[in-house]
């Protein structure tokens, strides 16, 4: 039982759906509730398998059947994370929110959900306890956290409707802190690959 409480902390902290609504607070401010929370349950569903795909295999995916090794995607998701701080630093939080509908399920999904973090946790879930132990655990953790982002979406309709001056400059504000914790996020991944690399050499 403590393997299972002890994935499921590690899963649910990366997963973090605080820190998560702070990425996605474009999304949050310009998708309708509805569109959000199908997006939203739709980039979970997409997460969910890949993360059961890396329980079960492990590295051997990127080794074996990728041919490619597990830092170069470090090195990559970190990029990306990098790209996502500089512009919501300089740009705000519309430079997530102007994604609409389709696009927004693969948005939540990757990067916001898959990443090295978050594969990294899936393989030593998989590693630890069975298969089915890692379905259900990935399973519960994502579901907390995406009914977690969608009470904050209504919390945030609701309050911006009677407040809407005070969560626009907080958001905005929040928004820009936030981007700078995930640019150092980003800088982390990078190094990580990095000197996975040339421990390999």
């Amino acid at each position: 039982m403590a393997d299972y409480i002890h994935s499921f902390a590690l899963f649910f902290s990366l997963l973090n759906p605080f820190m998560m609504s702070i990425y996605m607070l474009g999304l949050i401010r310009n998708l309708p509730a509805s569109t959000f929370n199908k997006a939203l349950i739709q980039g979970s569903l997409i997460s969910y398998v890949v993360f059961v795909l890396f329980a079960w295999g492990g590295e051997a995916i990127f080794s074996e059947y990728l041919q490619v090794r597990f830092e170069a995607f470090q090195i990559f998701g970190g990029i990306i994370f990098l790209v996502i701080g500089y512009r919501f630093v300089f740009e705000g939080a519309e430079t997530i929110g102007d994604i609409r509908g389709g696009n927004a399920a693969g948005l939540i999904a990757m990067p916001f959900m898959i990443g090295p973090g978050t594969v990294s946790a899936s393989v030593i879930t998989g590693a630890k306890i069975s298969l089915l132990g890692s379905i259900l655990v990935i399973g519960v953790t994502l579901t907390v956290s995406c009914s977690l982002l969608m009470l904050m979406k209504f919390a945030h309709d609701h309050l911006k409707v009677r407040h809407s001056d005070y969560i626009d400059r907080y958001v905005d504000i929040v928004g820009r802190i936030a981007a700078l914790l995930v640019g150092t996020i980003a800088i982390d991944m990078i190094i990580n690959g990095v000197m996975g690399l040339i421990v390999d050499f």
